[in-house]
């Protein structure tokens, strides 16, 4: 796949919804959101990935509003995160972004997220090729600390 060679947000609804078990989408917050929820036990599941095609209220820093960008967010593994980035920031204050030398408006860039980094989320604007490569292996991540976190729940629950 070529490094240049924009992936759209119908295939990564398209990989989540094929490549992993449990999943439900739902269409919330102005953006499609990803759950796991096997057998649909919880009211929701446990949410682990989001398309944004579109700055919100609360999050508006990677501005999206711009001519045919959106955004993968996902909430992946603390070993993942500290992989990628070292020890996640603090919480931003209400309305803030999270501090770093992050540029969160670069497509093609794996980041933390914009304001939920401090929770071991990250995000890319608009991968293409090789970023999406890691854009799976990070779904994956992000779908497994989601199934762990439902298993949690659910022995809560009983």
């Amino acid at each position: 796949m070529s490094q240049t060679k924009l992936i759209e947000p119908s295939t990564v609804h398209d990989y989540i919804m094929t490549h992993l078990d449990g999943v439900s989408p739902a269409e919330t917050w102005g953006e499609t959101a990803f759950f796991y929820n096997p057998g649909q036990f919880l009211s929701r599941g446990t949410y682990f990935a989001t398309i944004k095609p579109k700055d919100g209220a609360n999050d508006n820093a990677s501005h999206l509003d711009r001519p045919g960008l959106w955004r993968l967010n996902l909430g992946v593994s603390k070993g993942a995160y500290l992989e990628l980035f070292g020890p996640p920031p603090e919480r931003p204050g209400k309305g803030g972004i999270v501090a770093g030398d992050w540029d969160f408006t670069t497509p093609n860039l794996i980041t933390p997220h914009p304001v939920y980094g401090w929770m071991s989320w990250i995000a890319v604007i608009n991968p293409t090729g090789e970023t999406w490569g890691k854009c799976c292996t990070l779904i994956t991540d992000a779908h497994a600390r989601a199934a762990k976190r439902f298993k949690q729940r659910v022995k809560q629950k009983a």
